[in-house]
């Protein structure tokens, strides 16, 4: 069973935050083998179909150097930097394709793998890779990672040595038969026998790559599981702390409740049910489309509310379905329903005329 660092056993599956966290690292199952078996197919595969191309380049070029070796009087440095230049030119024009190609395929095949993930943050310096105890700790300590890698290693060597042997043993007596023969055929003979051999090999460590691939997921699914402790603190960190949020919830109700409080006095009218509800509403015919409810409490907060009412002089009215009725329906600071209106405006009316508010 896999463990951290604190000897703690990692039994849960990653989360998908993890998942996302460890990409943008540049962890993800990815195996070698594959990029090196595809890099290898590929490049004898295009080197055998460009070796037309590559033997006349080469021929032109010695034609060329040799022809010019008659109307040449002397080495000077412009005619080795003409010789310089063609030979660059030569190289460049029979190398630089299968470079190419090698790297294209190389990059298809690791981003096939990773879905062509992109990062720098495995190139940033890390003093921690610079400890040469902790890298001694680690060459020596057990790993399975090792262990699998290094009968890989073997197997590959062991395959390529018999493969190699034997290819020689047969192939021995024509080989030395080819002294005898011209340069192009003898040369496209070689070619063939040896891409017939990278063949038969790559066949062997495609074998080995399709393990390597599951092995390589298997590994890296064990490496990312993570404890209980560790999801959980990760659930907090995402959805917070429940005791933080509480708190958090606890202050932004006092705050509400405050505000709340600030606008009672300036309320036009209480209706109370008598003391377990108490609902304030105010309202500026210039302003308002209805009464707005500015305060409503319930319990010990509707007595504050009628105490803080009385306090100040607003009118207090008690009616219990009203109080009850507004108390449900309606949002602080939201006008009441319009099934309210008929029996507040009547209160309404009434106070604003006892306070002279309403001509």
């Amino acid at each position: 069973m896999a463990e951290n660092e604190n000897g703690q056993e990692k039994t849960e599956r990653a989360t998908g935050k993890k998942r996302r966290d460890e990409r943008k690292k540049g962890h993800v199952a990815m195996s070698k083998d594959v990029v090196t078996v595809v890099s290898l197919m590929g490049i004898f595969l295009c080197l055998r179909l460009l070796f037309p191309m590559i033997v006349e380049s080469l021929q032109e070029s010695l034609v060329y150097h040799i022809s010019a070796v008659g109307t040449r009087n002397e080495l000077s440095f412009g005619v080795q930097q003409e010789i310089g230049w063609q030979a660059v030119w030569v190289l460049l024009k029979c190398i630089f394709p299968l470079g190419l190609i090698s790297i294209a395929l190389a990059v298809i095949a690791t981003g096939m793998q990773t879905r062509f993930l992109f990062t720098m943050d495995p190139l940033k310096f890390k003093l921690s890779k610079l400890n040469p105890v902790k890298g001694l700790i680690n060459f020596f300590k057990p790993d399975l990672k090792k262990l699998v890698e290094l009968l890989k290693s073997a197997v590959k060597i062991g395959i390529l040595g018999i493969f190699l042997f034997t290819i020689l043993s047969d192939e021995i007596d024509t080989i030395t038969k080819m002294m005898d023969l011209a340069v192009i055929p003898s040369c496209t003979y070689v070619l063939n026998e040896i891409l017939w051999m990278v063949i038969k090999i790559g066949m062997v460590f495609g074998a080995i790559a399709v393990f390597d691939i599951f092995y390589q997921h298997w590994t890296f699914e064990k490496d990312m599981k993570m404890t209980k402790e560790e999801v959980k603190e990760e659930y907090k960190q995402m959805e917070g702390d429940p005791k933080v949020k509480s708190k958090i919830r606890s202050i932004q109700q006092q705050r509400a409740r405050s505000r709340m409080m600030q606008a009672v006095p300036d309320a036009d009218v209480i209706i109370r049910n008598p003391t377990h509800y108490a609902v304030a509403l105010k309202y500026d015919i210039n302003l308002d489309n209805a009464p707005i409810l500015v305060a409503k409490g319930q319990d010990s907060l509707a007595l504050k509310i009628v105490e803080i009412g009385e306090q100040n002089g607003v009118t207090v009215i008690e009616n219990k379905p009203l109080a009850r009725g507004i108390y449900a329906s309606t949002p602080l600071d939201g006008e009441i329903p319009a099934e309210y209106y008929g029996v507040v405006a009547e209160i309404l009316v009434e106070i604003f005329r006892m306070n002279k508010k309403m001509v």
